[in-house]
């Protein structure tokens, strides 16, 4: 038998999905930072801390989706549609968080090694924001690899843009995730020589 807190941590976890549509209320100030704190506990070797976040919120994402627009024809995007329609982005959710990987080198952690942990970093962060009853839709796709996006934002070309996370209130429920058939995904390893 599960423990009831076991159980309400495995709910949470199973519960997350990605929302497309967000409305206000987003985090405050105490739930962003909260949410953070749990990014910031990935496992991380070497304790480089290799993920940074930086939030859009309110007014500016009007500015943010410009900046976006800028990117996306800085990556040869023609289609004055797209363009726009990319300016209109931001506006999918009350408050945006970028990921960011900010890689340095050492010897013994690999830039693989960094991007796994981003990776957990920003689950860490969706399971907190979901435990706090916001919904979250991480996205990503070419214009977060623009190095004229990266530098706007201060970051190094070499730097990786995650994702951008938008953040908010789910406009209404959807249906539960299906239970998955681990059998597919799961082996056990046995050694031949035994």
């Amino acid at each position: 038998m599960i423990d009831s807190t076991l159980q309400v941590v495995h709910d949470n976890i199973h519960q997350r999905q990605s929302i497309g549509h967000l409305v206000e209320p987003a985090p405050n100030v105490e739930q962003l930072e909260l949410a953070f704190q749990a990014a910031l506990t990935a496992p991380d070797h070497h304790r480089l801390k290799p993920t940074h976040f930086i939030v859009v919120s309110g007014e500016q994402r009007a500015a943010f989706g410009e900046l976006l627009a800028q990117a996306v024809a800085d990556l040869n995007e023609m289609d004055s549609v797209q363009i726009e329609r990319v300016k209109q982005h931001p506006f999918r959710a009350p408050l945006l968080v970028l990921a960011v990987t900010r890689f340095q080198d050492h010897p013994k952690v690999p830039y693989f090694e960094q991007t796994l942990s981003s990776g957990a970093a920003i689950q860490n962060f969706l399971l907190s924001l979901q435990a706090q009853g916001f919904s979250t839709m991480w996205r990503s796709g070419a214009v977060v690899e623009s190095g004229f996006l990266k530098k706007a934002l201060g970051l190094n070309q070499h730097d990786l843009i995650a994702g951008i996370i938008y953040v908010g209130t789910a406009v209404k429920a959807i249906a539960p995730r299906a239970v998955i058939d681990t059998q597919a995904y799961v082996s056990v390893w046995q050694s031949d020589s035994l």
